[in-house]
């Protein structure tokens, strides 16, 4: 079955859900908790609370505004109707780099993986073979695509929850080989807000992409095969379940062990998640739980490429982007887009070896900036998608967002602080003399194709 855009109804509702987890479920929280930690120390919980709601609110207005538009291109196309054309073109080309450039960040996350087991492996190697696997694995149907990332899904989640039960057995009662750690460690070495509250305020930096990806179900919308019914029920599901996995899992990893053992300096060379194991003197489940990231990290690569080919297959659609990017295979994959939304696993293999120690944190710096910007675009289509039609009569949508627009305007406060934050990490830092200029680049160039293509908001639907 297809839609108007010739992309094919091939996803079910349980694909949905575990699409939408297998895209934020990743190195955000198995690698990227490190530098959280290492800012904010035990209160790194908080953060994850924190950020859980702001999450919650984006999955939401999301799903009500996806419900009314179950569209190709998803909120680009929703900024194009409610903001006006350039918004649409600025936040589907900035999502689409972002994404293209967190591919990157997974692959090399993927590679770091790998050196637990062989510390001496160039880390090129595996990023080159993570990354044909990954094209490999988006060439084929959608439905192909939706059951192996289903399943890839499903070993992250089984993992969370095999971690957490053992982690509360480590916690309360002990393991063979391995006392029970009791929750000192939560208010030892320093307390439980050792850096104060701005250590907490720059640890919401990082904790924060471990939520970007809670948009990915609505990008689905295009290619499920019933949006109206799928989509509301994911995108709650994905949320909620997302929030509880993360809080529970980052409490056990900072009740276990030591912060300042997790934080790891700030460096990134190993899962806080595989840390835990390995200094409960649990080698084994070590080895296990660093397979289980690494799954993650390709899960996560695997659905971000996903989102890229579809985001610029909806430019293409509206003449934003090189005609040929928008041509679909017999099976109705966009491949030209496939290969150009690449451009991430090239550069994560540059990176890789040119520059091993610093490789994820400098892709990492660039897509912290491009997702606050993208999201804010979201909460700000929302105010004007709710404005819009209560102006023109239309009726509302069948989803809600609780508590609109009070929390959507708190979430963009939250998220506009965050995005000033990153001008006082040093590693960050980078990230706004990059972002900055790419933003104007991208209104000439939006200047530019708009001349010779007048693109009118596409007409109302009802619903």
């Amino acid at each position: 079955m297809e839609n108007e855009s010739g992309l094919h109804r091939g996803l079910r509702g349980r694909q949905l859900t575990m699409i939408g987890l297998g895209g934020a479920i990743g190195t955000g929280l198995f690698l990227g908790s490190s530098l959280a930690i290492s800012q904010a120390g035990p209160a790194t919980i908080l953060a994850y609370i924190a950020c859980a709601a702001v999450a919650l609110v984006i999955g939401w207005a999301l799903a009500e505004m996806v419900v009314v538009h179950p569209e190709a291109g998803a909120f680009g196309m929703i900024a194009h109707r409610y903001l006006g054309p350039w918004s649409g073109f600025v936040v589907r080309w900035t999502y689409w780099t972002v994404q293209v450039i967190a591919i990157g960040g997974e692959v090399i996350a993927g590679g770091i993986y790998v050196r637990f087991w062989w510390p001496s492996l160039p880390l090129w190697v595996p990023v080159l073979v993570f990354s044909a696997a990954v094209l490999i694995t988006n060439a084929v149907a959608v439905k192909v695509f939706g059951e192996v990332e289903y399943w890839f899904a499903m070993i992250k989640v089984a993992a969370i929850v095999v971690f957490i039960l053992l982690g509360i057995l480590l916690i309360t009662v002990g393991l063979p080989g391995a006392e029970a750690t009791g929750t000192e460690n939560l208010t030892a070495h320093g307390g439980f807000l050792p850096n104060g509250v701005g250590g907490l305020s720059l640890a919401i930096v990082f904790v924060l992409f471990s939520y970007v990806g809670v948009e990915v179900v609505s990008v689905t919308a295009a290619e499920s095969e019933n949006p109206a019914r799928d989509i509301p029920r994911a995108a709650r599901r994905m949320v909620t379940r997302l929030a509880l996995f993360y809080i529970v899992a980052i409490t056990i990893v900072l009740t276990v062990v030591p912060w300042t053992t997790t934080a790891q300096g700030g460096a990134v060379t190993e899962s806080p998640f595989v840390s835990v194991f390995s200094a409960a003197g649990i080698p084994a489940a070590a080895t296990v739980m660093n397979f289980v990231v690494l799954t993650a990290a390709l899960s996560s690569a695997n659905t971000n490429l996903y989102l890229t080919t579809r985001m610029m297959h909806s430019l293409a659609a509206d003449r934003y982007a090189p005609a040929w990017t928008g041509r679909l295979s017999r099976s109705g994959v966009p491949r030209n887009a496939l290969a150009l939304s690449a451009l991430g696993l090239a550069l994560a293999a540059s990176l890789s070896a040119a520059s091993e120690s610093s490789a994820y944190l400098a892709l990492f710096g660039v897509s912290v900036f491009g997702a606050l910007v993208v999201w804010l675009l979201i909460l700000a289509t929302h105010r004007a998608f709710r404005r819009t039609r209560k102006l023109q009569g239309l009726p509302p949508s069948p989803v809600q967002l609780w508590g609109a627009p009070v929390t959507s305007l708190l979430a963009m406060v939250f998220l506009a602080g965050t995005l000033v934050s990153t001008l006082f990490i040093a590693p960050l830092r980078p990230a706004w003399w990059a972002g900055v200029p790419f933003f104007a680049i991208l209104s000439v160039a939006y200047w530019m194709t708009s001349r010779r293509s007048k693109t009118p908001a596409p007409a109302e639907k009802p619903i």
